[in-house]
């Protein structure tokens, strides 16, 4: 039941009486009104600015407009109990107390959906997110992304899209040959005690490769491993297989399972990507010419030469993109434009992908080669995850991939748990730093916001327990003839946030709304849960060991939101703590 969908129905139903009766005029379209949540110093339930976008084609000013509109809404609604208007122009409706025992008698009988738009069209989506490099474990930078691309899915499984998670592999290209002969020589620093040679910085140097190199060699005893020439192709496949199980495993870790893993050079070996340059060529947006030197290059010693472009400025970007390097190999962006139109070959109706601060240049050429392809601005929606600063007694963790030294998902889990991890990588906005603080993270008060919202759940089970009831049981009142306190309609008021927050969510794909969303409705909650050690009539079991039917919906109604919630974040809701 999302209340603010609702009432904006009704207020537009008001509209066309009034406008049918000849009291107002109506423009063509009535998609500028909305019903929101009002500003907390106003004590009131929903607020509408229909009176200002009205106000001009009906030639009055929003103040007058607001009180016909306030005096027609209140004559068709007999649950609200008063109606104020605020300046420019905004109806402020508060509801009777008899609206909120309707409303938590709606959302229990119908618990299994609340939250979900059931009104909406649902979409087809892919999502590609993570899609590390196959040369190593996964480490803290690619951890707030793959929390984001997972956490993005599940809210738009919930709200009943059809999401697949993919993953797209990197095995392609001069790192995986550098990475490949980095486990070559792990190997004979095993096999024949040859000193691995750590000056050569183009190698990987991480111990990790030590587990790849003994895993090949003890699965693998026909391979001679003297000639890394005759060896390098089956190598790199073994190699990336090794990666791939580690980043399984950490992902894994982590609570996620991709759907798909795409091959880079599967699909170079297909000639994908010379199908889609031929492509691009007959829809007239390749051609051959030259780059300038970059933006930080030495323009004195910058070659310029006749090579393969993408015409990317056709779609805003600020230059074109070059397809192809000095060697006719295939440049990255070749690759993924390639990929890009496999994507779209399989009809999804949006393309989502999470990307590293590193890669927020990308996004621009990426998505103007999508623009290109499919002929839509909307067709790719691109999120960037920003770096994450690690931060133990006071000081930053550092960590580099070069040196072989950095923190990994592992570690993280190993030091602080997978449902931390998750929870406070959500707890910012994507699109900006994060400081994850290991000390407040295990801390048990209100500046750990996982511990704030688990113990909110865990104190409404202990209740259900003392009662011999199970908290994940559904719960059918009969009659539901009572009314509730000013401070439980506050908690009501913040439960029926719950489906604009989850519409919010999946609009904009900004997950950390419903983490702070829980933070929120837990804070309302321990307040109205610390009354009762004042005052008998808040506690919600009495001297007799009972519980009113009021008291028992209530709670179930908070307890269903913040498992949902938390189910969605993928982080476990405890009975006990």
């Amino acid at each position: 039941m999302n209340i603010f969908a609702q009432y904006l129905v009704k207020i537009k139903k008001i509209l066309f009486d009034l406008s049918k009766n000849g009291d107002l005029i109506l423009p063509t379209t009535l998609e500028g009104i909305t019903a929101e949540i009002p500003p907390s110093k106003f004590k009131s339930d929903i607020s509408t600015n229909v009176a200002m976008v009205l106000s001009k084609i009906n030639k009055k000013a929003p103040i007058d407009l607001a009180s016909t509109l306030a005096d027609a809404l209140k004559k068709n609604d007999k649950l609200i109990e008063d109606i104020s208007i605020v300046n420019p122009g905004f109806i402020n409706i508060k509801f009777k107390p008899i609206f909120w025992t309707n409303f938590i008698e709606e959302i229990i009988k119908n618990s299994k959906i609340f939250g979900i738009n059931t009104n909406e069209k649902k979409k087809n989506y892919l999502v590609e997110f993570v899609s590390a490099n196959p040369t190593g474990p996964l480490h803290v930078g690619h951890c707030r992304g793959a929390i984001l691309g997972d956490v993005i899915t599940n809210v738009l499984l919930f709200n009943k899209h059809k999401v697949v998670k993919e993953y797209y592999v990197n095995d392609y290209g001069n790192q995986i040959i550098n990475f490949t002969k980095s486990v070559y020589f792990r190997i004979r620093e095993i096999a024949f005690k040859e000193p691995f040679p750590s000056d050569n910085e183009d190698l990987y140097p991480g111990d990790y490769l030590i587990n790849f190199a003994q895993n090949i060699i003890n699965s693998n005893k026909k391979i001679d491993f003297k000639d890394f020439n005759k060896i390098s192709e089956e190598l790199t496949a073994l190699s990336i297989e090794e990666a791939l199980k580690l980043i399984k495993k950490n992902l894994n870790s982590l609570g996620i399972k991709h759907d798909n893993f795409i091959s880079e050079k599967k699909l170079v070996t297909n000639q994908e990507v010379e199908k889609v340059i031929d492509y691009l060529q007959k829809s007239k947006f390749v051609y051959k010419g030259k780059i300038k030197a970059p933006a930080g290059e030495d323009s004195e010693k910058w070659v310029e030469r006749e090579q393969l472009l993408f015409k990317s400025t056709d779609f805003g970007d600020d230059k074109d993109r070059a397809l192809q390097k000095s060697d006719g190999a295939w440049t990255y962006f070749a690759s993924d434009v390639a990929y890009h139109k496999n994507k779209l070959d399989r009809k999804f109706d949006h393309l989502i992908n999470i990307l590293g601060a590193d890669h927020a240049g990308y996004i621009k050429r990426i998505s103007s080669s999508v623009e290109a392809l499919s002929n839509s601005k909307e067709k790719l929606i691109c999120k960037v995850s920003q770096l994450v600063k690690l931060i133990k007694d006071k000081k930053p963790f550092k960590m580099s991939k070069r040196k072989g030294d950095y923190i990994t998902v592992d570690d993280l889990i190993n030091e602080v748990g997978k449902d931390a991890t998750r929870f406070i990588m959500l707890n910012r906005s994507s699109d900006v730093e994060l400081d994850f603080d290991f000390d407040n993270v295990i801390e048990k008060s209100k500046d750990n916001p996982l511990y704030y919202v688990q113990y909110s759940y865990a104190r409404i089970a202990s209740v259900f327990r003392h009662l011999d009831k199970n908290i994940k049981n559904d719960i059918k009142i009969k009659r539901f003839d009572f009314l509730y306190s000013d401070d439980e309609i506050n908690i009501l008021k913040k439960i029926s946030e719950w489906p604009k927050c989850i519409e919010a969510t999946c609009n904009k794909l900004e997950p950390h709304r419903i983490p702070t969303y829980l933070y929120e409705l837990s804070s309302l909650f321990h307040s109205y849960w610390n009354l009762g050690k004042d005052n008998s009539d808040k506690r919600f079991i009495n001297e007799q060991k009972k519980i009113a039917d009021e008291k028992l919906i209530f709670l179930k109604v908070i307890s269903n939101v913040i498992k949902s919630g938390m189910d969605i974040v993928g982080v476990a809701v405890p009975d006990k703590m």
